[in-house]
């Protein structure tokens, strides 16, 4: 517990304005702790294409233990405000770490690289998670994974392009999508409530007369997939303003707060490029969810 109070005091003492020299003193402080994938136990499949573009690809972290029964598949989607972001190469500690991780759970791993704006606007990244969820569906079995054991889990805007493909936005159709949970972390979800930004105009346009029908707070009430949120501490007011739209949300719809975790000492990034670590405290209550909450084996 020494180490976790030690990493906190230093992510909390960081400039708490969230820019850039936050972003990279955050990944120096944890990049040395993370796991990397070991060959020894796991199998990566990198840069594998689920679309014809460039940045839409995926890597797939599978155990190499043989298991009584198809795995559940964790599927991790980057943020990066819109316009940028990466899933990682081999070397990299992030999001090698997400995917390490899911394999020490017993779960099949997914990383996702989607396309950016402003080249690709709205709807292009939920757009994407279709594509890849699609993939995944058709393909997730030769690896031992369960197709119909799909848990998305996106952070920044990888939590807002997931809440848009649960909205049915960039899907060809309207029905329930074939999730069996999903884990939004520091989303933002109603676009009214949006603070303006040059990313926000890059993914959505100027027009901010369209935040209404493009927002996803009400489907996010409304969907049957079971969905957990995080915030974080130190996440900017407006991300803090976002989880509490979304509770009110749930809340005014099914009368019970929605699965929630406030991860204490935690920054806007630092919540995810801690998984998998030895001072993780996301990791666990991700595992308390997908197997208790949502009843999902390994």
């Amino acid at each position: 517990m020494s180490a976790v109070r030690e990493v906190l005091a230093r992510l909390r003492a960081l400039d708490p304005e969230f820019n850039m020299a936050q972003i990279a003193a955050t990944r120096e402080i944890l990049a040395p702790r993370v796991p990397y994938p070991d060959a020894a136990v796991c199998t990566v499949q990198r840069d594998v294409a689920y679309g014809s573009d460039p940045r839409q690809r995926l890597d797939v972290f599978a155990p190499k233990a043989i298991a009584s029964a198809p795995r559940t598949v964790f599927v991790y989607v980057h943020g990066g405000g819109f316009v940028q972001g990466d899933k990682g190469g081999a070397e990299a500690p992030f999001f090698n770490n997400v995917g390490a991780w899911a394999v020490a759970q017993g779960y099949v791993g997914v990383t996702v690289t989607y396309r950016l704006a402003p080249a690709h606007p709205w709807p292009a990244g939920s757009a994407d998670l279709h594509a890849a969820v699609e993939w995944l569906r058709a393909n997730v079995a030769s690896v031992g994974g369960d197709p119909q054991r799909i848990v998305l889990c996106g952070q920044s805007a990888g939590a807002t392009h997931v809440a848009g493909y649960i909205a049915g936005h960039g899907r060809p159709d309207a029905l329930r999508p074939p999730l069996a949970a999903a884990v939004l972390v520091s989303g933002v979800f109603d676009l009214t409530q949006a603070v303006d930004s040059v990313n926000h105009a890059a993914y959505y346009g100027a027009d901010r007369s369209v935040d209404v029908q493009r927002s996803t707070l009400d489907a996010l009430a409304h969907t049957t997939v079971p969905c957990l949120y995080v915030i974080c501490e130190n996440d900017p007011p407006q991300f803090q303003r976002q989880a509490e739209r979304v509770v009110q949300a749930c809340m005014a719809q099914r009368g019970v707060w929605p699965p929630f975790i406030h991860l204490a000492g935690h920054n806007h990034v630092s919540s995810v490029l801690q998984v998998g670590s030895d001072i993780d405290t996301l990791g666990p209550q991700l595992r308390q969810f997908i197997d208790v909450g949502v009843g999902l084996p390994g």
